[in-house]
């Protein structure tokens, strides 16, 4: 478990560094260097996560990429998009079109 100052964890969310989701091992505190450091300070936020669906008759890259190009036109501040799952259409034993479940963070706005 990462040690994080508690000025910093009362007032702020932390975001782990990249490396932390590679499976690879991490690094220890240090006299020179604080458990923290790689860390992103965030302020305060809610987002939502939705699923999507995406559809191309080319790519499942293109689908997921028409997936969120799709959702940016009525979503403000989209923030993380996940491929969950690949799959395809077919007719007549023929690939028809590329399918790619997305999930999708985005940041929520507060009504004030």
């Amino acid at each position: 478990m990462v040690a994080v100052p508690a000025r910093l964890a009362a007032s702020r969310a932390l975001t782990p560094p990249a490396r932390l989701h590679e499976g690879g091992p991490q690094p220890a505190a240090t006299s020179g260097r604080p458990a923290t450091e790689g860390w992103s300070v965030m302020a305060d936020s809610v987002y939502a996560v939705t699923e999507l669906v995406g559809t191309s008759s080319e790519s499942w890259e293109k689908a997921a990429a028409n997936a969120v190009e799709t959702a940016s036109r009525t979503l403000r501040d989209l923030r993380v998009a996940e491929v969950l799952q690949l799959d395809m259409h077919l007719e007549n034993g023929q690939v028809s079109a590329y399918r790619a479940r997305v999930k999708v963070s985005f940041k929520y706005e507060r009504g004030e």
